[in-house]
């Protein structure tokens, strides 16, 4: 081995082309975790040296300084938790019952030809519709109370879930599958050791869009008939055209994207380091 790479790189070397290095990692790129907050931190700067120079209006953008200063105030009121602890609790209790729901259907329709027959023109016909559309209907039927909200959530999450979940198991490698089966593994042996774990990185993929469409949904569903909510509480600002609360409550949905997806990342981490 060590001899067909130095002659390649005599070979290289003698035809003038430059040499090109194998990456072990598969090409898998490794982003340096500092350039992300480097970005953030120069666009806020620039926001700020923007909005004191005077070439952005206050009436567009408001000041980060001025942002900051209203999370004290959440803060020190105890508003920030009175509005955060309701949206937490319907986004995980309404992204629980679409993402177990969908992951399941999924995997049935990925593993049963009867189910895939019968519920993917279904959940077809389902996707493309406007899920913030449903909410009066939602309300209709569960009431204006939390019943509503996380039925909005649920099924909000549940399409692109199954979606995610039954490509993800039809992209496992066949010759993985016959692999086992040559090897005389049962057909759950199969499913759990090879199906499973192969279609988890489109599963997890899949979860990502699932929870940011959840987060916009949560917003949509406290901007109707809830007192406390971030969704709330941005329609509160929004109404008396208070930009410093307005983007506090946006910024603080923003976060709260990020810290989802450094959760799935974690789950990645945990769960797929084989492919490593």
């Amino acid at each position: 081995m060590a001899d067909t790479a130095a002659s390649q790189r005599e070979l290289s070397t003698a035809s003038g082309a430059s040499e090109v290095r194998f990456r072990g990692g598969g090409f898998a790129p490794k982003a340096p975790r500092w350039v992300g907050v480097v970005v953030f931190v120069l666009l806020i700067a620039l926001v700020q040296w923007g909005t004191e120079a005077g070439w952005i209006s206050a009436l567009t953008l408001p000041k980060p300084t001025d942002v900051l200063a209203t999370f004290g105030e959440l803060w020190q009121s105890g508003l920030l938790f009175k509005h955060l602890n309701p949206s937490l609790t319907r986004l995980v209790v309404g992204a629980a019952i679409g993402v177990s729901l969908g992951i399941f259907t999924g995997v049935m329709i990925g593993l049963f030809s009867y189910a895939r027959a019968g519920l993917v023109p279904l959940v077809a016909a389902l996707f493309p519709i406007p899920k913030i559309a449903l909410l009066p209907l939602f309300v209709i039927w569960f009431g204006i109370d939390e019943a509503s909200k996380y039925a909005l959530i649920a099924f909000g999450t549940f399409t692109p879930t199954v979606v995610a979940t039954y490509g993800a198991v039809d992209n496992v490698d066949r010759s993985l599958i016959r692999m086992g089966q040559s090897f005389g593994l049962s057909w759950l042996s199969i499913v759990r050791k090879i199906v499973l774990p192969g279609a988890m990185p489109g599963v997890l993929s899949g979860l990502r869009i699932s929870l940011a469409i959840a987060i916009i949904l949560l917003v949509a569903a406290e901007m109707l008939g809830a007192e406390y909510g971030i969704g709330a509480y941005i329609l509160e600002a929004g109404a008396l055209y208070d930009l410093e609360r307005l983007f506090a409550g946006v910024v603080i949905l923003s976060l709260l994207g990020v810290i989802v997806s450094g959760v799935i990342g974690l789950i990645e981490r945990r769960l797929l380091g084989w492919r490593m």
